[in-house]
């Protein structure tokens, strides 16, 4: 592949074993034209060996970047990420979120100028999220609803979520009373685009920077389109040992400022 069609940004930081899950959900993928760019936020040696050992399992090559541990600092090597995304366009998801085989795919197909794309996740108890091994993802079964029933998954109305397909999907994505923003587990959007509003405010933590910049977006006229019933990862489950209150109060205090002034640059993103 000389140039890829789609980077997709995988964030991670010190999770080997869920990383390697999603690494396993990306080498399903059945629109391949791709190339995956880790964003680690200061992970240990560990990450560096996983990664090592993925690239000679994989189709689709790794970029992996790398800063030091200074604390939760995501926004600023989603940044670094970004700059070095070889595509037009971008995709941005966690590393703990194991996407499904059409997740590239409808990113692809859906994409357009204009517009960024917000997908959905279906979020797993541990017990499940510890379970899912290479076998269930690479015979899809980890979404399957039937499959998750059994190991215990409750029924209700979030289930669409993985079963529904044409007609209801877009159905669901339209009726939907949830807002189609940025979300750091499941969005995309053209790299121009992102680089015209300098990417994340790199004084933002954990709580809400990926709505923060979708926000930017929306003040420079740019539309998102809601796809949470079509874009699909299943969510692992996780402790946020990084999610402080004054984290959340200072970066509400950053996002009313971004709606009230109708923003559309932070001085604190990708150029200084």
């Amino acid at each position: 592949m000389d140039q890829p069609k789609i980077s997709v940004i995988v964030s991670t930081y010190n999770s080997e074993e869920w990383l390697k899950k999603v690494l396993w959900g990306f080498n399903c993928q059945l629109f391949k034209e791709f190339e995956l760019v880790i964003a680690d936020d200061g992970s240990g040696p560990a990450t560096k060996s996983l990664i090592d050992q993925m690239r000679e399992e994989v189709f689709f090559p790794i970029q992996h970047i790398w800063q030091e541990d200074e604390g939760f600092q995501k926004s600023r090597i989603l940044n670094k990420a970004v700059s070095a995304c070889q595509a037009d366009y971008i995709i941005m998801t966690d590393g703990d979120c194991i996407p499904r085989e059409d997740f590239t795919e409808v990113h692809y197909i859906n994409k357009e100028e204009g517009f960024f794309i917000s997908g959905g996740y279906y979020m797993l108890p541990m017990n499940i999220s510890e379970m899912i091994g290479l076998e269930d993802i690479q015979t899809q079964r980890c979404f399957d609803i039937q499959w998750l029933k059994e190991k215990g998954i409750p029924k209700t109305f979030k289930n669409n979520k993985l079963t529904a397909k044409g007609f209801i999907s877009k159905l669901l994505n339209t009726i939907t009373p949830t807002n189609a923003s940025w979300n750091g587990h499941n969005s995309s959007g053209w790299k121009a685009d992102i680089e015209k509003v300098n990417g994340f405010d790199e004084r933002m933590q954990y709580g809400g920077q990926d709505r923060e910049l979708g926000e930017r977006l929306f003040n420079t006229g740019i539309l998102s389109k809601q796809l949470r019933y079509s874009a699909v990862c299943v969510h692992l489950d996780h402790k946020r040992g990084y999610k402080t209150p004054e984290s959340i109060a200072k970066n509400q205090a950053i996002r009313k400022e971004t709606r009230s002034q109708k923003k559309t640059w932070t001085d604190y993103g990708i150029t200084k």
